[in-house]
């Protein structure tokens, strides 16, 4: 007697939003994800992040704290404040690393914050976490 193949689909990708506006750190962080198997979207602004979040509906968003209208505090607040986003997790990756800035940037709902320069095996270890702690509370499915 052969073994059936499994008839359950393979899990979706898991989803990732870059916004930042540094194409600096925007290209390798993409590729850097992609090769993790995420599917990935980025925005340059903080509008065009709100819009992509919206539409896409990521599982996490990595986000500059410096990027503009509006900054990333607003942006991060905007898409807390979102019921349809509730789920999405937020890392900020920013060279803003003042205590105070890392402060407002947890008050305001953020999952985690990496500071710039970083190491991809650092951001892809977080990554992973917050993306398990999805996974394990049935959230954002």
């Amino acid at each position: 007697m052969t073994a059936k193949p499994s008839q359950t689909a393979p899990p979706p990708r898991r989803k990732i939003l870059i916004a930042d506006h540094e194409t600096g750190t925007t290209v390798p962080l993409r590729f850097l994800m992609e090769q993790s198997g995420y599917e990935v979207r980025v925005a340059t602004t903080g509008e065009e992040a709100i819009r992509v979040a919206t539409a896409y509906k990521p599982d996490l968003v990595l986000l500059e704290a410096m990027i503009a209208n509006p900054d990333g505090f607003e942006t991060c607040q905007l898409i807390r404040e979102n019921p349809n986003l509730a789920a999405t997790r937020i890392i900020f990756v920013t060279a803003m690393i003042r205590e105070v800035d890392i402060a407002k940037g947890m008050a305001l709902g953020a999952d985690g914050y990496i500071k710039k320069p970083f190491a991809n095996a650092e951001i892809m270890d977080h990554v992973r976490k917050l993306l398990e702690l999805t996974d394990g509370d049935g959230s954002n499915q």
